[in-house]
């Protein structure tokens, strides 16, 4: 499994979201709280996506735990954004481990990314990569099911879906082809969210200029609550929508 957030609102520093809470993403690599038997450590690389200005984003991803880098803990403390979505890995025991593994994937506006495993991979889900375009298949960032998934989510955008349609439709699709799958993923285009829980943990904490979406909890503030499993979250800045995924 993996731990990711997204945060939309004022800019902050990228250290603030990833560094600087007491239970923050960068502590979640290696001390997670609630993996729910999906691993122990998330040490098999990580990713950020930020939003420097109107355009596409900008992304940072490595292969190497998050703590090992010697560069982001540097950038992160002079880097600001209001948007932003970052993660850190676990692999799934045979996936491929390298720096295009890790989320954010991308493209356009758009970032990606997902928390929890396709059971049977690769075999569950073959009818539906058979679905996708053969360039789609041979330019995959990796071969993992994240990277399918994303290209799944991908390819209903493009055929002129909305964010939360194509995610629900992408994420049902999955887990009636491989079912006890764990499906939470997250997609931006930095002015709004579209998140999925089933299978795994995602809370919420929201206020009246920002929300911030995390696999748990990266403080103690009070305004923290839990995403019901089942759920498909669509959100802006201070406001935030729930409704079933089925």
């Amino acid at each position: 499994m993996c731990r990711h957030l997204v945060y939309l609102g004022p800019p902050v520093t990228l250290a603030r979201l990833l560094f600087e809470p007491p239970f923050s993403l960068v502590r979640q690599a290696w001390a997670p709280r609630d993996m729910r038997g999906g691993g122990t450590i998330n040490a098999d690389g990580f990713g950020i996506g930020w939003y420097p200005g109107d355009g596409a984003p900008v992304r940072y991803r490595r292969a190497q735990p998050i703590w090992s880098d010697p560069t982001i803990a540097q950038l992160a403390e002079v880097t600001s954004a209001g948007a932003v979505l970052a993660a850190v890995r676990s692999a799934t025991v045979g996936m491929a481990v390298l720096d295009d593994a890790a989320a954010p994937f991308a493209e356009g506006r758009w970032l990606f990314s997902h928390n929890g495993v396709i059971r049977g991979w690769p075999d569950t889900v073959v009818p539906l990569a058979a679905e996708l375009p053969v360039r789609d298949l041979l330019t995959l960032d990796a071969t993992t099911d994240s990277a399918l998934l994303w290209a799944l989510v991908r390819h209903r955008l493009r055929g002129g879906a909305d964010a939360a349609d194509a995610v629900a439709t992408t994420v049902r699709a999955v887990a009636e082809a491989a079912p006890g799958s764990r499906l939470n993923v997250l997609l931006t285009d930095g002015r709004a969210v579209v998140a999925s829980v089933l299978g795994h943990a995602l809370s919420v904490c929201e206020s009246p200029d920002a929300v911030l979406l995390a696999s748990e909890p990266h403080d103690e503030d009070p305004g923290w609550r839990e995403v019901p499993d089942g759920q498909l979250v669509s959100a802006v800045p201070g406001r935030v929508r729930l409704r079933p995924l089925t």
